[in-house]
């Protein structure tokens, strides 16, 4: 079964800096950003040399607003795609707090997101193999 997928949320996260898009995968562009780079926030936040989850919950909040205003909060009715577990696989497990928490303030703040699962993990969770540990389980 597959989904269309109009809407994509992507997460660039550095020692330093977050930035959350959304992607247009029709058009291949942008239609909202929102990052730490941008004087606005960063002023605000007290981040010193590196981001935390804070700062990844206001870059969340700032691009569910930036939604809003253009109208694609639902993301014309299909939602906005998000990917959590490729976006920590890219990005390593000290990064889950940081993804979490964008996906979280965009979600309170009234953002239709549509949470990817991996279709093949999930039809293979029922089976066991003689022998084999279930790391996922643990």
């Amino acid at each position: 079964m597959t989904l269309l997928k109009r809407y994509v949320l992507r997460l660039f996260i550095s020692l330093k800096y977050i930035t959350a898009n959304v992607v247009d995968w029709n058009n291949g562009r942008i239609v909202a950003t929102a990052s730490t780079v941008e004087h606005s926030l960063k002023n605000s936040l007290e981040c010193g040399r590196s981001c935390n989850a804070k700062a990844a919950a206001v870059v969340g909040e700032v691009l569910a607003m930036r939604l809003k205003v253009e109208g694609l909060e639902q993301g014309q009715g299909l939602g906005i795609h998000a990917d959590v577990k490729k976006e920590i696989e890219k990005k390593g497990p000290k990064s889950s707090t940081k993804i979490w928490s964008v996906v979280n303030a965009l979600k309170n703040n009234g953002v239709k997101l549509v949470l990817e699962e991996d279709e093949k993990e999930a039809s293979c969770s029922s089976y066991k193999v003689h022998g084999a540990y279930d790391f996922r389980k643990s």
